[in-house]
């Protein structure tokens, strides 16, 4: 593919987070973007070269990057506490004039338009379903752990589960620390999730159900980690894709059948397991089929973060995490049964709800001609009195962790 634009990082950061200077950061974040080459000299460019400068001793969010090259005019970005240039715009011809400017820390040119994070057209994270605001910020050893911190929870989908969203963060945050200390990969921890998911359904079909769902709960945990070291170190790779989603959508329903036949050695079998078994199916196939057809047909965006009901909806829609509490608190009642039912249940009750909004957003369409989510047109700080967007957004990084004066690398 052709390139149509050329980056240039200017000096590096003595702070590392989680395992990467400014630099490498940088390196494997512009290496996605196959459109774009990144040049070591400035000197290779021609005059007319588009060029976007970026110092390595800031950490930026890859939107704010992609926001800088959609400009399509000289510019420069200044960082949000002291307003100094961060990131410059420009061609070829004068890239080098430019890369002093920021190698020496100096006030731009007052024929260059400054922009701010607030100038910048920030769009909805789809793939992670959130809007969180963009952030500059400066790696310094003494915000290192705040920065640390920032991107594992920047990592996070905002609109998910509500195990994935309130339980796991924190041991999630330790584990993926561990992870990066020991060299470990995020394909490593996914290969492990398998062998768990496997050893669960087994532990499940012969009705060993509490050490099955210790190792199905270990499983959705380590799930949960592997995404979320693939985007801290910048490391996902399209087999680790494959690999996780493919897991993610398959071992679901197996785990419901497994649980079913374990069931029929139990004192407490279930009637009619083959037609629940069917119907757990239906469900789960149908739930799969409304979201597919809803972002293949109505909108670029998934279903779940169209409407605010939507977004509420997916805490506990019939996905893994949310059956899984059905079924553990049924083997601690003593009643798997019981949580058998209940999760062939919800995924009918779950289903029905999302074929009525898949309809809904049919009838929207048809009326208005195009779809929208509902958080394009929120900001995360000045709509916080809204319960969804305290639940599914997040506020800007504290700025009270952030010295610049504080230049001690």
């Amino acid at each position: 593919m052709t390139t149509a634009f050329f980056i240039h990082i200017i000096g590096n950061s003595k702070t590392s987070l989680w395992g990467m200077d400014g630099r490498t950061r940088l390196e494997r974040m512009l290496g996605t973007i196959k459109t774009v080459a990144v040049v070591k000299e400035v000197s290779q460019l021609t005059e007319t070269d588009p060029v976007l400068l970026l110092r390595a001793d800031y950490l930026f969010d890859s939107r704010v990057i992609s926001a800088l090259m959609a400009l399509h005019e000289p510019a420069v970005l200044v960082a949000p506490l002291d307003e100094t240039p961060v990131a410059i715009l420009i061609d070829g011809k004068n890239a080098a004039a430019m890369c002093e400017v920021l190698n020496e820390k100096r006030p731009a040119p007052d024929d260059l338009p400054v922009r701010t994070l607030k100038d910048l057209p920030i769009q909805v994270q789809q793939n992670l379903k959130k809007k969180d605001p963009p952030y500059v910020l400066p790696i310094r050893r003494c915000n290192q752990a705040e920065l640390e911190s920032e991107l594992f929870a920047a990592s996070y989908k905002g609109v998910t589960d509500l195990v994935t969203k309130w339980l796991w963060p924190w041991p999630a945050f330790m584990v993926t620390r561990l992870c990066v200390r020991l060299g470990l990969k995020p394909n490593h921890v996914t290969l492990l999730s398998l062998v768990l998911a496997v050893l669960a359904g087994v532990a499940f079909w012969y009705g060993a159900f509490g050490i099955g769902l210790i190792m199905a709960w270990l499983m959705t945990f380590l799930d949960t980690v592997d995404g979320k070291l693939a985007r801290v170190t910048l490391t996902s790779s399209k087999l680790g894709d494959v690999l996780d989603h493919g897991l993610d959508i398959i071992h679901p329903p197996l785990w419901y059948l497994a649980w079913g036949v374990g069931l029929m050695a139990t004192a407490t079998p279930v009637a009619d397991l083959e037609l629940l078994v069917w119907l757990m199916f239906i469900g789960y196939v149908g739930g799969r089929l409304c979201e597919g057809a809803f972002q293949f047909w109505l909108a670029s965006f998934d279903i779940f973060i169209w409407r605010k009901v939507d977004s509420f909806h997916r805490l506990i829609t019939a996905r893994r995490n949310p059956n899984l509490i059905l079924l553990t608190a049924g083997w601690m009642a003593d009643r798997p049964d019981i949580g058998f039912i209940l999760v062939v249940l919800w995924h009918l009750l779950s289903t029905l709800f999302l074929a009525y909004r898949l309809f809904a957003a049919w009838q929207s369409r048809s009326q208005d001609g195009v779809l929208h989510s509902w958080m394009e047109n929120i900001d995360p700080v000045r709509d916080r009195q809204q319960l969804a967007v305290r639940i599914f957004t997040r506020l800007p990084f504290p700025q009270r962790y952030v010295n610049p004066a504080a230049d001690n690398e």
